[in-house]
């Protein structure tokens, strides 16, 4: 299995917020299988020593340099830590603190070095989970399924789920009477499944508290209708595998989830897209990096769709939000693209992480605008 520790809302809002005379944010390409990994390592050590040498080109102090070197490198020789990996590591690091986040998604290897994180690589991990849970939800027999990205698909212990309908309900069937008599029937199987579907969805969420992954359903019938009215996980997509899932092996769901999964961000992206094109016309759009700066200063941005690859270096006024460009993306200067997601996010945007062939008009960003600039 991928082994994630995804950032919360709570932990980006504060990664953002950070600043400190050098933080370097490393993203590495890796592999959980542990075998492949020590190719990682060795760029993860070839990025070290390219951060190293921007800031010794800044005359950065030899002694916090010496600290925020060492932490990096405890990391790299940290066997333990190695032999658990994701499809992508993120590191933010400072002279006095660092912090790891391995990602399903593949991110693009790099480092930057400024006086606050680069984070837009992590709304990639936001915008499109390459991972999901299936629930195979059946009148005989229920599961969990983690499916994640070129790894074969787990099922998931879940503490307190049914075994089936009939054994969440007491009954060894359930097409006999209740003590009254009432429940008996069309009716009565329609009670005992209710029960059925409340006490997966009350088993579920502990597992999925906090999480932000999608789950898929796979059921037919009366369950998939009472499960879709009665869930309470808020990222449950709309469309279900409407195959029998007592038939399907954990591989054989993920293969059906993963159209679905596709299919849910593409219709996510198009949606903004139209948005945009609608929002064009009232003069509440933007593809310029200056006046998208400026309107995320002033908490004027509604959507954003940024480029998760690229790096625009300069600089930001905290008060106007007017844009300086650098010509050199040193360990002075920090990503202008970056810094917009950022402010945008901490106002409240929709952020999403994109590849730039999914931007309107393939720019660095597209923003919608809560009002006319």
């Amino acid at each position: 299995m991928l082994h994630l520790d995804i950032p919360t809302r709570n932990e980006f809002s504060l990664l953002a917020e950070k600043r400190a005379d050098a933080c370097v944010s490393i993203y590495l390409k890796t592999s959980p299988i542990t075998e492949n990994v020590q190719a990682s390592r060795i760029e993860l050590k070839n990025l070290i020593r390219d951060a190293q040498n921007q800031l010794e080109e800044a005359a950065f102090d030899k002694k916090r340099l010496a600290a925020l070197v060492d932490g990096l490198n405890d990391l790299l020789d940290d066997d333990d830590f190695w032999r658990f990996q994701a499809n992508s590591l993120a590191v933010f690091a400072t002279p006095d603190t660092i912090r790891t986040y391995r990602l399903a998604n593949d991110l693009t290897s790099m480092v930057q070095v400024s006086d606050r994180f680069h984070l837009k690589p992590l709304f990639r991990v936001i915008t499109f989970s390459h991972s999901a849970f299936i629930l195979a939800l059946s009148e005989n027999a229920v599961r969990l399924v983690e499916m994640n990205a070129d790894l074969p698909p787990e099922a998931v212990t879940v503490h307190d789920m049914p075994k089936d309908a009939a054994s969440a309900a007491g009954k060894s069937t359930l097409n006999d009477r209740s003590m009254s008599g009432r429940i008996h029937g069309t009716e009565g199987l329609n009670v005992r499944l209710e029960q059925y579907v409340r006490k997966v969805d009350g088993a579920l969420r502990p597992v999925l508290a906090g999480r932000e992954r999608p789950l898929i359903v796979a059921a037919t019938g009366r369950l998939a209708d009472l499960f879709k009215h009665m869930n309470s996980y808020h990222n449950t997509l709309d469309e279900t595998i409407s195959d029998s899932p007592d038939r399907l092996s954990e591989a054989e769901l993920a293969a059906r989830a993963r159209p679905i999964l596709d299919a849910s961000y593409k219709a996510n992206i198009a949606e903004i897209k139209a948005l945009f094109d609608k929002r064009t016309g009232e003069r509440r759009t933007t593809t310029d990096v200056s006046d998208a700066a400026r309107a995320a200063t002033f908490g004027a941005i509604q959507t954003l769709l940024v480029d998760i690859d690229s790096v625009v270096a300069g600089f930001i006024d905290d008060e106007t939000g007017a844009v300086t460009f650098a010509e050199k993306d040193d360990a002075k200067a920090y990503g202008i693209i970056d810094q917009i997601t950022a402010r945008a996010f901490g106002s409240g945007a929709t952020v999403l992480g994109v590849r730039r062939d999914e931007i309107p008009g393939g720019g660095d960003l597209a923003a919608i605008l809560r009002y006319p600039l």
